[in-house]
């Protein structure tokens, strides 16, 4: 996702699971997840919540490496053992407060659970989502492209259902014409994500945790499905984490075919849509 996009987009990228053709996800063992070479833990930006469940799962699973869609390459670099002892000192050593993500406090946890963990960035670059208005898909990636499909375009229904979705995800305010290319940032989002991962993976081995939004860890068109693509003989999991919804038994859940989804408080947070309307004239 978008980083100025985190808030509207709360559980962007989903469907009611009935119009994917898909069961609904429901809550199941953890031990779906553990025994999984590539891991992708989801989570909705702002919820202090799952950030803490985060790092539970990844004390429980040690991974050899830690892969966080809020990092670049070159901030991930920059980490060592002695500054994953030290929040103050990382979170200043990755601008973190010039990010655009949300506190650093609620990330801490998940580097501090796993302290020998090697760290990998998969944010995409500003430019490279920027080119993909005046280039193709592939070109914007590079050579390995087609091992994600960026070769190829969509399934019409997949693509009229992420368009419908970043629709939704932006408060109905995109112009139409913008959607595709949209479209096309999140595949490229997802494609990073599963490289990533797959890099770390054969540099050390597993287990890999992947730290990342919801609409990237589903596993019908996600980051997971790319993995299983690009290298079927790695196994991958996924949680998603939705909100309760009050009193109400169920809950806003993450929806694209997961291992496990668990659902957690919703945060407290402003109207995301105010941003999005116009005032009314008189």
């Amino acid at each position: 996702m978008m980083r100025a996009l985190a808030l509207p987009a709360l559980l962007a990228f989903t469907l009611p699971a009935p119009l994917l053709g898909q069961e609904t996800p429901t809550k199941g063992d953890l031990s779906a997840l553990t025994g999984a070479d590539v891991v992708f833990l989801g989570e909705i930006h702002d919820n202090p919540a799952h950030h803490a469940r985060q790092a539970e799962l990844v004390a429980e699973i040690q991974p050899v490496a830690l892969v966080f869609e809020m990092l670049t390459a070159e901030q991930a670099a920059q980490v060592t053992p002695d500054l994953m002892r030290d929040e103050a000192a990382l979170q200043s050593a990755l601008a973190w407060n010039d990010s655009g993500w949300p506190d650093f406090s609620m990330y801490y946890p998940i580097f501090a659970a796993a302290p020998e963990a090697k760290i990998f960035g998969a944010e995409l670059p500003r430019e490279e989502a920027r080119a993909v208005r005046d280039r193709d898909l592939a070109e914007v990636f590079g050579p390995s492209a087609g091992f994600y499909g960026l070769d190829e375009p969509l399934e019409r229904d997949e693509q009229a259902a992420r368009q419908q979705m970043q629709m939704a995800a932006h408060c109905d305010a995109l112009p139409i014409e913008m959607l595709p290319m949209m479209v096309d940032i999140q595949r490229l989002r997802d494609a990073r994500l599963a490289e990533t991962a797959l890099s770390a993976y054969a540099d050390l081995g597993g287990p890999v945790v992947v730290i990342t939004g919801n609409g990237h860890a589903r596993r019908d068109w996600g980051a997971p499905a790319l993995v299983e693509r690009a290298a079927g003989e790695v196994t991958v999991a996924a949680l998603g984490q939705g909100e309760t919804s009050g009193d109400a038994e169920g809950m806003d859940a993450p929806d694209g075919s997961f291992d496990l989804v668990e659902d957690a408080a919703p945060a407290e947070r402003d109207d995301p849509c105010e941003d999005f309307q116009m005032p009314q004239s008189n």
